[in-house]
């Protein structure tokens, strides 16, 4: 992690815009071409969700954009990581739990770990060795398609954390598609970022 000089970032002028607003926070939603990943997770006997989490972490790591972070203390800092927190459902159960666990940066590695880490969790949710606005939060409703979705949140301006979400994938015209969801702060993100994460996701997708 690294301090930014506010006055040397080119980001400043936005930041001071969207600063005073009480909610800085937009949504939007975006249909993911996902037939690649179902393919190469059926074939592989991987987890499609976590590799979507995969997924999702690694296209945001690679927009320079989303590792930008706003703190409470007016302090502007950069990762060099992201960390994908999760939700889950307990086995036999209704409840749902959140893990989560560094990306790293094998896929079929990270559904490993992500299964083994999730079935052993006895608790709500964890804490881990990193720093909170790190995370990526992420959630899935698997039962229906969704079109979009907003999380429960207190309103902190300075909220950097991402959620994602999406529902269940539907085929179109012989392709499968999903609707993915994004809450994000305006003080650091503007849609051309939105277009960088999904060509980057797109990529990622293709390369399997």
């Amino acid at each position: 992690m690294q301090y930014i000089d506010k006055n040397t970032w080119p980001r400043r002028g936005h930041f001071d815009f969207f600063a005073p607003m009480s909610n800085p926070f937009y949504s939007l939603t975006v249909p993911v071409d996902v037939t690649a990943l179902r393919q190469y997770t059926k074939s592989h006997s991987l987890s499609f969700y976590y590799s979507m989490v995969f997924a999702v972490t690694k296209a945001m790591e690679r927009v320079e954009a989303f590792r930008y972070k706003c703190r409470a203390d007016g302090q502007i800092v950069y990762h060099q990581r992201l960390v994908p927190s999760f939700t889950d459902l307990t086995p036999g159960s209704d409840l749902f739990h959140i893990t989560t666990l560094e990306a790293g940066e094998d896929m079929a590695d990270f559904c490993r770990r992500a299964r083994e880490e999730s079935r052993r969790q006895t608790e709500f949710i964890t804490r881990g060795p990193w720093d909170e606005d790190e995370l990526i939060y992420f959630t899935c409703l698997p039962w229906f398609p969704i079109t979009s979705l907003t999380n429960e949140r207190d309103m902190v301006p300075t909220d950097s954390v991402p959620r994602a979400a999406w529902g269940r994938y539907e085929e179109r015209e012989g392709r499968t598609v999903l609707s993915l969801s994004l809450e994000l702060n305006h003080r650091l993100l503007d849609g051309v970022h939105v277009g960088m994460l999904y060509e980057e996701l797109n990529a990622f997708l293709r390369a399997l």
